[in-house]
């Protein structure tokens, strides 16, 4: 039979004109050599295109498309730089892409039999796993003996978060959820039952995927030179963001002197309370001592005098890559630092500047509020409202429709109108054993006996394995039916919380810290109604049908965007408002608290303002949390006390500007 042989690939058949198309710092990384490298790409400096770009200078220069690897962290940027690539390269690239986990499901299938499973499991999606656990929960004797326990959901964010971190799950639970180290041997045995149940059936979740590709090249040298020989150029995205399990698989198969690219920011790692591990980016030249380090600096995004405010601000981080930001755009104008005098002022004022930023050509769309914390929109929002400006909320539904926020407001609404039944079903949800069912029972009992809390009706009712949190509920509406504390909506709403509201948002949310803060925030707002009713008819007016409408109708068409800092990272606007630029709020005083805090925070800093390419205004009140007749006065935020004072103007607000 005769034979054809294929000559070896010695280049492609299309060309680019580098110099033509990139930087010289771009041009630098796309042509690098082999071995290590770290590139720290600055905010808004075309990584993307250096990234791409590399990726087909590879391939024209005669690596065969499937020795490369390229990863990302969501399925939008793979797609995206999958697409550059190809649209680079004519169509001719190849190269393995995606996110770790879709990497990890392909590995894992390939050798499941090495680690115990067959090579048709099943991937559990969130809802899934979180069945499974909950299946396992109530087995278990947490339910028996009606303890306190995470629901399903919390419980796998706290022993994801221990996997993606290499934290023993013990250590994990006593510093973010101590609320639970009463039950902490339950729980590792209702963990290790969930993990025996998988295997059992054949079943993977999220996590399985980069744990087994973990075991994969660190315990089976034969899988790991596979995959070294298979994939000879490696390119890692936001290497800032990666967890310790990430950045041990990639670094693996690469070997000391391999061909491991990665390209990120460090002045822009801010996921540390998601898992990622600041070390991998800042510690890669300890790692691989050959390495060469590029930097990316110039910026494509912002004016000048915005890059000038960036760059003074980070440079009092001590642990980076010191880097200064170039811009590309000619002179703009200054960022500015505003002073309001109370809260209200401040969300008048971002409001009517969003209108005259409008009415000077802006769109609404154009315009994007940030805040460290969800609460710090409140005011805000309802400001918003008043004056029919659609806005959008990136960072989750608005204030008060959130579901802790529409829970406290049941509960006060119940003792405004004992015979609310949508209040009173949605309350009695929020305990043990109390279903749909159940709740509609118990309703009906309370509405024949005139909401008798203690008739023999009302208990027959309640199942014997919510009599418990029966009786909770009803010495909470008793203690919130005395005459002094219906005077005051803000006690009422402190006593909701202190009386068990609290550790039901520590077993149901994994951000229960920040779910408090704002029943703490809304407490201090109800500080100005004198009492229940004019409290709750500001509730209903903050979601009129016309605010709705406003809202709904910007979703698809232009809106004002309203969104906290991590959200918007990766984003970008034509005008930023960050508000609430007080000390304990940026920098938040918990954060700061932890090692690191404070200098992740200034990154946070750092990420808001480099999301403005126009105009930046650094907002903050004066006086707030109206604790007393003269208020809390605050702080201006320590970043900006150390900014270079020629780097901004000072503005403050007057009435007289209205």
């Amino acid at each position: 039979m005769k034979e054809y042989h294929l000559r070896p690939q010695t280049g492609a058949l299309f060309r680019i004109d580098y110099e033509k198309e990139l930087n010289p710092r771009q041009l630098e990384v796309v042509t690098a050599g082999d071995g290590p490298l770290l590139v720290i790409a600055g905010a808004g400096s075309g990584k993307t295109r250096a990234v791409t770009y590399r990726v087909a200078r590879l391939i024209e220069s005669g690596v065969p498309p499937a020795q490369v690897l390229l990863l990302t962290f969501t399925n939008k940027a793979a797609r995206e730089m999958l697409r550059r690539v190809e649209a680079l390269t004519g169509g001719e690239a190849r190269v393995t892409g995606g996110t770790f986990h879709h990497v990890g499901n392909l590995v894992i299938r390939r050798h499941a039999e090495i680690l115990g499973y067959r090579p048709n499991f099943t991937i559990l999606d969130r809802e899934d796993a979180r069945d499974l656990l909950h299946d396992v929960l109530g087995r278990s004797r947490l339910v028996a003996e009606c303890k306190t326990a995470p629901k399903p959901d919390v419980l796998l964010e706290i022993w994801s978060y221990s996997v993606n971190t290499g934290r023993p799950f013990e250590k994990v639970l006593a510093e973010r959820h101590a609320v639970f180290a009463d039950v902490e041997g339950e729980l590792v045995r209702c963990l290790n039952e969930y993990r025996h149940r998988k295997r059992e059936l054949n079943l993977l979740d999220f996590d399985d995927l980069l744990t087994g590709w973990r075991e994969l090249v660190a315990r089976h040298p034969e899988v790991r030179e596979a995959q070294h020989e298979r994939w000879r150029h490696i390119l890692v995205d936001e290497y800032q963001d990666t967890n310790l399990l990430q950045a041990e698989i990639v670094e693996r198969i690469a070997g000391e002197n391999g061909n491991l690219m990665v390209v990120g920011d460090d002045a822009q790692s801010i996921y540390s309370f998601r898992g990622a591990n600041f070390g991998n980016i800042i510690d890669f030249p300890k790692r691989f001592p050959s390495c060469r380090v590029f930097k990316l600096e110039t910026n494509y995004r912002s004016v000048p005098e915005v890059l000038a405010l960036a760059n003074s601000s980070i440079a009092n981080n001590r642990r980076q890559f010191p880097k200064t930001l170039h811009a590309s755009r000619a002179p703009g104008v200054r960022p500015e630092i505003v002073t309001c005098g109370e809260v209200e002022d401040q969300a008048r004022f971002v409001a009517q500047r969003a209108l005259e930023l409008r009415d000077e050509g802006m769109d609404f769309r154009d315009v994007a509020v940030l805040y460290r914390a969800h609460w710090h929109s409140m005011e805000l929002q309802m400001e918003l409202t008043r004056l029919g400006i659609p806005f959008v909320v990136r960072s989750g539904l608005r204030f008060f429709e959130q579901a802790h926020v529409k829970d406290v407001a049941a509960v006060l609404r119940i003792m405004d109108n004992p015979l609310d039944e949508i209040s009173w079903k949605r309350v009695l949800r929020l305990y043990p054993r109390i279903g749909a069912a159940t709740a509609e029972r118990i309703w009906e009992a309370l509405r024949d006996s005139g909401t008798a809390f203690r008739s023999d009706a009302v208990l027959r009712a309640v199942p014997s394995g919510a009599r418990r949190g029966w009786g909770e509920l009803v010495a909470l509406l008793e203690k919130l039916g005395a005459e002094a504390m219906r005077k005051s909506p803000s006690e009422m709403i402190r006593a909701v919380v202190d009386g068990g509201y609290e550790n039901y948002l520590a077993a149901t949310y994994t951000n229960f810290h920040a779910r408090i803060d704002d029943l703490r925030r809304l407490a201090d707002f109800a500080l100005r109604y004198e009492g229940l009713d004019a409290f709750l008819s500001e509730l209903a007016l903050s979601n009129t049908v016309a605010g709705r409408e406003a809202v709904e109708e910007g979703e698809e068409g232009d809106a004002l965007v309203l969104s906290t800092i991590h959200q918007a990272k990766g984003l970008e606007w034509r005008a930023v408002f960050l508000i609430w630029a007080c000390e304990g709020k940026i920098p938040d005083a918990r954060a700061v608290k932890e090692e690191g805090g404070e200098e992740e925070e200034r990154r946070l800093f750092y990420v808001a303002v480099t999301r403005a390419k126009d105009q930046l205004y650094l907002v903050r009140p004066i006086v707030a949390d109206e604790r007393n007749l003269f208020g809390v006065i605050q702080r201006p935020s320590r970043f900006l006390e150390e900014l270079d004072r020629a780097t901004f103007e000072e503005t403050r607000v007057g009435y007289g500007s209205y």
